[in-house]
């Protein structure tokens, strides 16, 4: 019992060190607001303006709601403690297990400050060197993230991807949620794989590599102008598997930025003029936080030889064989279950690379 009364008494002071950051009644009163928008009549007459309104009244209510019940958890949960029976005082542990883990990952949200962070995230994942090894590899990162995007509540759709026999060349993959790039910016750079291959006749052991890119989707796109000169438009028919999901017609559309050799292609939405309305959208996204990682005025001062400095090391490493283990090389952090991290565990890579 005063081993949990401690606990909380720990998670209160920790508490109040960080209510004054919260400002819960300040974004309550901007929820209101926001709601009373969303109850006006014609609200969806803009579906644009009001998704982006409807998706940011999303987030208030969900950090309002979450710090509250931390709140009244904290002040509620000893005096229970003090009443509670053997066979209760087990199942208050595991809620004050459930409250400070809470607390810790929501803690993370406090430390986001950068202009982005709130964003929604545009995961790139591209094939390195290792062949077969390579392309399957690829394919279980795209999982991993499709997975973490579920734990985590997020919307994750798939706008391109390019497959091969033994698993995937590349993929792209719109992530909606709140905080979504902040987290994930943490995954950005290669990563590597270790293990038998299965593709090799002697099993021998192989290292293959994918590249992951992470960048946030950038609402105020429309202020960064692309000559119509310096753009190269495709159209093709998609490579995906198919499905309701990703289309089979001639209306996938690949854009490339000539002066810095930047692809971007999507091939999920209904029409040609929807992909190409979303990839232009991922182009000057990809284009403003190259400026701001070069620290460029305009974008005729981008440089094409810096684009891939952020990929100059790698990140982590899945080894599969002598040993299991998956290690991020930022950190020191380690995990001893590849399995695990690779079907979506990869909060504590993620929390660790945050605190750094």
């Amino acid at each position: 019992m005063q081993e949990l009364l401690d606990r909380l008494k720990d998670l209160s002071q920790k508490f109040s060190a960080v209510k004054d950051k919260l400002n819960l009644e300040e974004k309550t009163k901007n929820l209101k607001s926001l709601n009373t928008q969303m109850e006006a009549a014609g609200f969806w007459d803009t579906p644009e303006k009001a998704q982006k309104i409807a998706q940011q009244a999303s987030h208030l209510e969900q950090f309002i709601g979450v710090w509250q019940e931390i709140e009244t958890n904290i002040r509620e949960l000893p005096d229970l403690i003090s009443m509670a029976t053997e066979s209760e005082l087990e199942e208050m542990n595991d809620e004050v297990n459930f409250i400070e883990q809470t607390f810790s990952s929501k803690e993370l949200e406090l430390l986001f400050d950068g202009d982005y962070d709130e964003s929604n995230a545009i995961v790139s994942i591209h094939v390195g060197t290792g062949g077969q090894d390579a392309e399957e590899f690829t394919l279980w990162l795209e999982r991993m993230y499709l997975r973490y995007a579920e734990q985590q509540g997020w919307k994750a759709t798939i706008l391109e991807e390019s497959t091969s026999e033994d698993g995937l060349k590349s993929a792209t993959i719109h992530i909606q949620g709140a905080y979504a790039y902040g987290y994930l910016q943490a995954e950005h750079g290669v990563q590597r794989l270790i293990r038998l291959s299965p593709f090799n006749a002697k099993n021998l052991r192989q290292t293959s590599f994918a590249k992951v890119e992470v960048i946030p989707e950038v609402e105020d796109g429309g202020a960064i102008d692309i000559a119509a000169e310096d753009i190269r438009t495709d159209v093709y028919r998609s490579s995906g598997a198919g499905g309701q999901s990703v289309n089979t017609t001639d209306s996938a559309v690949r854009i490339t930025y000539l002066p810095l050799n930047i692809v971007v292609t999507c091939q999920n939405e209904r029409s040609q003029q929807q992909n190409k309305e979303t990839a232009m959208k991922i182009l000057k996204s990809k284009l403003i936080q190259i400026k701001a990682e070069q620290q460029a005025e305009r974008l005729d001062e981008l440089r094409g030889d810096k684009l891939d400095a952020n990929f100059g090391s790698q990140i982590r490493t899945f080894t599969l064989q002598p040993y299991r283990m998956v290690k991020d090389h930022r950190t020191d952090y380690e995990e001893s279950d590849p399995q695990k991290v690779l079907d979506g565990s990869i909060g504590g890579f993620i929390e660790e690379w945050l605190r750094r």
